[in-house]
């Protein structure tokens, strides 16, 4: 079955250059109309300038698509719902965001300011946030909507340097968690990103080479698959060179210890049960962890009177 956005509208984060470049010219080729966001900064948010996006609008409209260009910092929310009034006012809908734009303030954790901490949590938490927050209604009203999160490895497994990078791109994920329950009443469906791609973010930190191998469109043909019609819900796709994966978060079923021996000593005696592989679950909110809690304690209560 062809995935086609043909009548919808998509906005792309950080679609000057890299991953963004790719998903832009990529929804555009299968029908979407594309707004082209990118603040035109440097790696690390320093800067600005329009002629990336302006480029990647006219590679488009050179195809027989549409699309636009704007500038909006996604860490400021007035440039941000100014875009979505933009989109709005020409096309009259969103259907798609992908949010995608971030910077690198790469550094070991003693080394690093607190300014370049909260700047990368600004860009790729907040960012996410405003864009998020202000397609929310439009999508929540034509009962419709997708949304990427971009992550990484670097949040859900770690990398040296990268604690501020890595803060943010978990941070998303709770962000997805949470939207994934509220939207699902309206149809819209928030999915995550996890890429490896040679980009500018990424082409002094590998060979080039591996960077050539790594092209970001081979992840832009696994992102397509989760902001479409039939894009799967709650979902975390690894991408890159060509393979592509899936990351869960699972719970162990764990033990229970009755209250008298509630002791540090007997959790620790009890830990090849609470690792337990053999039943985990993937849990589809923060409340089944108490829900389950909550049965073992009464299992157990009902095991005493009995």
């Amino acid at each position: 079955m062809t995935i086609s956005f043909a009548g919808q509208v998509a906005i792309v984060t950080g679609a000057g250059n890299g991953l963004g470049r790719s998903h832009a010219l990529e929804l555009a080729r299968r029908g979407a109309k594309v707004v082209v966001n990118d603040l035109g900064g440097a790696r690390d948010g320093s800067g600005a300038s329009s002629a990336a996006s302006q480029d990647v609008v006219g590679l488009i409209e050179e195809m027989g698509g549409e699309a636009i260009s704007h500038g909006a910092n996604v860490a400021n929310f007035d440039e941000v719902q100014d875009m979505v009034q933009q989109t709005m006012d020409k096309w009259g809908r969103v259907d798609i965001l992908i949010n995608n734009a971030g910077i690198l303030r790469d550094k070991s954790f003693s080394k690093m300011t607190l300014d370049d901490f909260k700047l990368v949590m600004d860009v790729h938490v907040m960012g996410s946030v405003h864009c998020t927050k202000a397609v929310w209604e439009i999508m929540r009203q034509q009962n419709y909507g997708r949304i990427v999160m971009t992550t990484s490895s670097s949040g859900m497994y770690g990398n040296f340097g990268q604690s501020n990078y890595g803060a943010a791109k978990m941070a998303v994920l709770g962000l997805m968690n949470t939207l994934v329950l509220e939207g699902a009443k309206n149809n819209i469906h928030i999915n995550a990103l996890a890429p490896t791609a040679g980009t500018r973010m990424t082409e002094d930190l590998m060979p080039e080479e591996i960077v050539k191998a790594f092209a970001p469109e081979a992840v832009t043909a696994g992102m397509l698959t989760l902001c479409d019609e039939h894009a799967p819900n709650r979902f975390i796709l690894c991408a890159g060179a060509g393979g592509y994966s899936s990351a869960s978060i699972f719970e162990t079923e764990g033990c229970f210890i009755p209250k008298a021996s509630q002791t540090p000593e007997a959790v620790r005696d009890n830990w090849a049960q609470l690792t337990a592989q053999d039943n985990q679950k993937a849990l589809k909110s923060g409340a089944q962890q108490g829900e389950k809690f909550v049965m073992k304690a009464m299992a157990f209560m009902k095991s005493q009177q009995q």
